[in-house]
């Protein structure tokens, strides 16, 4: 049984982060206000929020598999086929990658499709899939 997630994030302008996480990511969206929108991110509750505090994030990463990978992130471990078909549908929006789509760990434990990415307000999404989901957690 599927037990959703809540994940809030900031943003630094709504109307962006409505036309990347529901035009370009395609999450469709639920309630709102004039100050945040929850999202349908596969199934699971994606809220972004206005940062009225305008806070400077500090942005840092570690090295994994011969990347810089963003942290902190967030993202989904998604279905083989929908992993790429949205890797394409991100490239046809002309998405700049900190990570471009790849198969990393490959003949490992864990092998794993996997890219990064950053909403317009800098958040960054990592988005990955296992040809065998048996592999999410495997040492």
């Amino acid at each position: 049984m599927l037990h959703p997630f809540h994940l809030a994030i900031p943003v630094r302008d709504l109307g962006e982060a409505r036309s990347f996480y529901g035009g370009i990511l395609g999450f469709k969206e639920g309630r709102s206000s004039d100050l945040w929108v929850d999202l349908n991110m596969y199934g699971h509750q994606l809220v972004i929020h206005l940062d009225i505090s305008n806070t400077n994030k500090n942005i840092h990463s570690n090295p994994v598999d011969g990347h810089n990978v963003p942290i902190p992130h967030f993202g989904m471990v998604l279905p083989w086929k929908q992993w790429q078909a949205l890797s394409v549908r991100l490239k046809k929006h002309n998405i700049s990658f900190d990570i471009e789509p790849y198969v990393r760990f490959k003949g490992e434990a864990g092998e794993q499709a996997t890219m990064f990415f950053r909403d317009p307000s800098g958040n960054a999404l990592e988005f990955k899939s296992f040809r065998d989901l048996d592999q999410l957690f495997a040492k």
